[in-house]
């Protein structure tokens, strides 16, 4: 049948099971926005590109979809780098369509003319500029296929206008797509297997590394069963949390810059680490010259060229991680680590960072007592969705998860902005669910328009702002590196509440600590968006902290627990 290129976009997405796309129109992709009436497809209008990009990022990691955005030419396609790029370094799967200008005009310098395959290039799984109608429809396929399968990604597809309009006899094609020299399918050889299990009986000192493989992989159950046979304890990276319940007696809690005293220990006393699904980050690891010196090393990893990048291995597993670990589990014995189970669990006790129940008396609400309460108060079938910064770690740390993917997070980018519209694309894949925004006073005025988004769409997210009236992260870096110079980390921010009414929304201040509960109960209970204003401790910082090229036992403790010449240089 005769279609247009715009009818095969949105033909292409019903089919792709579609039902949400996120964007902003423009001169150049008018003629799909035009054609999106026709289609039973529900379009959220962000207000920003950015928000757009963020948006679907959050959606698809919450949904374990594709998630999908739209912009305009030009700056329309360039203010969604930021949201490609984020959606890059976490792996996660989310289709980009841009409108490019007509095709005669394309390399002189037309009106909102950008190279946006050229710049997207190196923060995409793969691109794609589209000239000729008759070739739609099959890139349009591909780029799904390439955005889920093997490590998930983002794909980019540049229509030119006039192969939106131009139309060409068409019909949807269910046949299996093979791309000559992409190979997402691979298993390891039965030698690597057998070597792993010889180095998995042997071991006297071993420990998990789950990252986000395991939940991209849907592996929760077997690496849940591998640990208990092994009698593994688990670390987990900061997207990795969720992927094993945090009340599960064998995970130890979250590694590296900001993780748990007593699981960077482990890890470096360790006589084998095994890797499943995660790649070494730098926030991991720390010094790589010292880092686990004692430990050989299993990489189970679906992307080869992350094996040996960062941390050389003795046995890469190359593969999908649930794949991986169903031979393993085929082959492997139970194993006894009780002993050092137990070991660990004293450690833990040593270095416990926050007690609820012993705090401080100061009556300023204190960012870990915030983040406490709203895990007391909230459901644990709730997504929690973070800003970055302070609040991002304080939230990895003490809100506790039990399910997967619950948290949303920037991880690899770290991207300011990312929380509130990130939370608006988990709302749509979750409309049920309990959804929570963790935001700073720095990133939140980033993307904070996009609460008008909320209020044309008719949705409901909690807003907790921690206002501590700095950038609080690099403030902490200040403070430890750089002798207190606060440079360019005070800032004054606008009236959040009256931000919030502005809007035709609820907004809340808590100034004291008594405030905290009746705040969020409050929250809870009101129809709309809420925005919650926690003024709180300026000064606050996250412990502990492995400094950047320290070595990873090498960690900054809360001051009640290390004198201050121990600090670490």
């Amino acid at each position: 049948m005769e279609r247009t290129g715009a009818q095969i976009i949105w033909e292409t997405l019903m089919q792709e099971g579609v039902d949400v796309v996120f964007g902003y129109p423009g001169g150049a992709n008018l003629p799909l926005y035009d054609t999106m009436l026709d289609y039973p497809v529900h379009h959220v209008l962000a207000r920003h590109e950015q928000g757009a990009a963020h948006m679907a990022d959050g959606y698809a990691r919450a949904s374990g979809k594709v998630g999908v955005a739209m912009a305009t030419s030009g700056p329309g396609a360039t203010n969604l780098i930021t949201g490609i790029a984020n959606a890059m370094m976490d792996s996660i799967p989310v289709v980009f369509v841009t409108a490019q200008v007509v095709s005669r005009f394309i390399g002189y310098d037309a009106f909102q003319e950008t190279d946006v395959v050229g710049i997207t290039q190196p923060i995409t799984k793969h691109n794609y500029l589209v000239k000729d109608v008759r070739q739609l429809g099959k890139v349009m396929r591909e780029a799904f296929y390439i955005a889920r399968s093997g490590r998930p990604g983002p794909v980019l597809v540049d229509v030119a206008k006039d192969a939106q309009i131009a139309k060409t006899d068409w019909a949807y094609d269910n046949h299996p797509i093979r791309l000559p020299g992409y190979r997402p399918d691979l298993s390891p050889s039965p030698s690597d297997i057998a070597k792993a299990v010889d180095l998995i009986h042997n071991a006297q000192r071993p420990v998990i590394l789950a990252g986000h493989g395991v939940m991209e992989s849907g592996a929760m159950a077997e690496l849940r069963e591998f640990a208990e046979r092994t009698h593994t304890p688990i670390a987990v990276t900061l997207l990795g949390i969720g992927g094993i319940p945090d009340s599960h007696p064998l995970n130890m809690g979250m590694m590296g810059m900001h993780g748990d005293a007593w699981v960077n220990h482990t890890i470096q006393t360790a006589d084998l680490l095994l890797a499943f699904g995660m790649r070494f980050d730098d926030r991991v690891t720390g010094k790589l010259e010292t880092y686990a010196p004692k430990a050989r090393k299993i990489h189970i990893e679906i992307d080869p060229s992350e094996i040996n990048k960062n941390v050389l291995v003795d046995v890469a597993l190359v593969g999908d991680l649930r794949m991986v670990l169903r031979q393993l589990l085929e082959v492997v014995q139970p194993c006894d680590h009780r002993e050092y189970v137990a070991e660990i669990e004293a450690l833990k006790a040593e270095h416990i960072e926050f007690d609820q129940n012993n705090v401080p008396t100061t009556d300023k609400p204190r960012p870990p007592e915030v983040i406490h309460d709203l895990w007391r108060l909230t459901s644990q079938d709730s997504i929690l969705v973070t800003d970055v910064g302070q609040h991002q770690m304080w939230s990895a740390q003490y809100y506790k998860r039990e399910k997967p993917n619950t948290l949303i997070t920037s991880g690899g980018l770290g991207t300011m902005g990312f929380g509130l519209p990130a939370a608006i694309g988990a709302k749509f894949a979750r409309p049920d669910a309990e959804v929570w925004a963790i935001v700073g006073d720095g990133g939140f005025q980033m993307t904070q328009a996009e609460l008008a988004t909320t209020v044309q769409e008719g949705i409901k997210i909690n807003i907790a702002l921690m206002n501590n009236g700095f950038l609080g992260m690099v403030r902490q870096w200040q403070q430890f590196f750089y002798d207190r110079r606060y440079a360019a980390t005070p800032m004054i921010s606008p009236d959040f509440v009256k931000i919030a009414e502005a809007h035709g929304l609820t907004g809340l201040r808590v100034e004291h600590r008594t405030e905290i509960e009746p705040a969020i109960q409050q929250a809870r209970q009101t129809d709309g968006t809420v925005l919650v204003e926690f003024r709180v401790e300026e000064e606050e910082c996250v412990y502990p902290m492995v400094p950047s090229g320290a070595d990873l036992h090498n960690m900054i403790y809360r001051p009640a627990l290390m004198e201050e010449d121990e600090l670490p240089e």
